[in-house]
């Protein structure tokens, strides 16, 4: 008999071929991961209202049922999923970390719980996040701290910090995120994992989209590309519902990750010709996956794009105030509510409120002009690379760093600077692992493509996971 340590530890896309070939049986499985989670999340608080082990285990035996008379959902049929608390799925609460929202039970699913449950997924609970997430660091009043998988003195990054942490500690096998200011790139260059934040309108999100030029989007975690390859290829995808999402599909079988990268031009940004700080330590890990990519016959040159990167943050700051606080407008306006209301929050809707709409189009125009920057280097460059973080995992009882390595820090988001370039125009990203500073803190590096070059990103990935293989390499010390 297979040891439930021996089930967690295997990749996804193993986990399903046994699966399906019935090596393992979908209760077997099941009984596994709740019997990691019990043990282990308690110190590290990934996961979030938990469902009943007993509805759990029945609908295992279901999907076993299933399988038994020849019938699979799809690849994921069985494969235990919690959710992030951002997003809607039938029954469970969608709380964003907030106590106002402690009571929101979901009544119908939201495009991508809907698309993973068919493909055959049990979903067992929530993954923690920030309060309505705001702030790289995932910790807030209803459900508490998620602590780094490295180090639980430590923050788990954020806003997607207890699903990074639940795939470190194999609590899950895949996990699904979002991102707009780094939430799939920070927690998972801190906790040794993959993600990919996909290009904008790739993954429909909860289909509630107005027509306006987003930065967020929906993305897959796991602790391989190929992984990430998989769930990619059921999340993504045209829905009429999500009217700005992008139609067509992708190829994305397993084979198709393979790829000759020798000759590829890869662009280093690095401190953006000094205009980024960075703790010491994280620009001589990232330069020195660097020599990885050499290795495999890429081409890494220094690049620096032509533009005015004051006005870049300026622009992304007015853009985010515009659309980030919107949404929380309700709970704002009244002041027993906002009373509860994390101060990150209250900034967000503020400085929203202080805008005209000729400054979202100023921004906008600013916006456009970094999009013709940046495609001028893309003519050069086939990808551009630059750290996931500038920081390494902070104390966890910290709210955000005031400041690098002397540098203040204006606002509760400015040392997440680095992660703006890519989001502020939608661009597919890649964070790969590339090591552990001396302390044993996690890093992690973007790997940037253009418009639509999501699989071509992966590819990259798959090509430099192959030579380095970080997340096999060096597993949590809890492991």
């Amino acid at each position: 008999m297979t040891p439930p340590d021996a089930i967690t530890a295997w990749p996804a896309g193993e986990l399903s071929a046994r699966l399906h070939r019935r090596e393992v049986s979908c209760e077997v499985v099941m009984r596994a991961y709740l019997a990691r989670i019990e043990r282990v999340n308690p110190r590290f608080n990934a996961i979030v209202n938990l469902a009943a082990p007993e509805s759990l285990l029945a609908q295992a035996r279901e999907r076993d049922r299933e399988l038994a008379a020849g019938r699979s959902r799809g690849w994921l049929h069985g494969i235990p999923q919690a959710f992030k608390d951002a997003v809607r799925v039938e029954g469970f609460p969608t709380t964003f970390g907030s106590r106002l929202l402690a009571d929101a039970r979901a009544t119908t699913d939201c495009i991508l719980a809907a698309r993973m449950k068919a493909a055959g997924c049990i979903v067992i609970g929530k993954t923690n996040m920030p309060e309505f997430g705001l702030g790289s660091h995932t910790y807030n009043p209803l459900h508490g701290r998620t602590r780094n998988a490295y180090d639980p003195t430590r923050s788990a990054g954020g806003s997607s910090g207890g699903a990074a942490v639940a795939l470190a500690l194999r609590m899950l096998p895949v996990a699904d995120g979002g991102d707009y200011m780094g939430s799939l790139r920070n927690p998972a260059g801190w906790n040794n994992i993959v993600s990919l934040r996909p290009c904008v309108g790739r993954i429909p999100g909860n289909a509630r989209e107005v027509w306006q030029p987003t930065m967020s989007t929906l993305g897959p975690m796991g602790r391989s590309v190929r992984d990430v390859a998989m769930l990619f290829g059921v999340q993504h995808g045209h829905d009429a519902r999500s009217p700005l999402s992008l139609d067509g599909r992708v190829d994305t079988r397993e084979t198709a990750l393979e790829r000759d990268v020798a000759g590829l031009r890869i662009g280093w940004l690095g401190d953006m010709g000094g205009w980024l700080p960075y703790q010491d330590g994280v620009l001589d890990l990232c330069r020195t996956a660097l020599k990885s990519f050499e290795a495999m016959g890429c081409i890494v040159e220094d690049a620096l794009p032509d533009y005015d990167l004051e006005r870049l943050w300026s622009s992304y700051l007015t853009i985010r105030a515009w659309q980030a606080g919107s949404g929380l407008l309700d709970l704002y306006r009244d002041p027993k509510r906002r009373a509860l209301i994390k101060p990150e929050a209250i900034f967000e809707i503020e400085s929203g409120a202080k805008l005209s709409a000729y400054d979202v189009t100023i921004a906008s125009a600013h916006r456009t002009a970094w999009y013709n920057a940046l495609l001028k280097l893309f003519k050069r460059f086939d990808f551009l690379v630059l750290p996931s973080a500038q920081v390494f995992p902070f104390d966890a009882t910290l709210h955000w760093p005031r400041s690098i390595n002397g540098v203040a820090m204006d606002s509760y988001h400015r040392w997440m600077e680095v992660v703006v370039p890519a989001s502020l125009l939608g661009f597919p990203v890649l964070n790969l692992p590339v090591g552990f500073d001396p302390q044993g803190r996690p890093m992690g590096m973007q790997v940037v493509a253009t418009h639509h070059a999501d699989w071509s990103v992966l590819q990259l990935g798959a090509a430099y996971e192959a030579a380095t293989n970080w997340v096999e390499r060096r597993p949590p010390p809890l492991l």
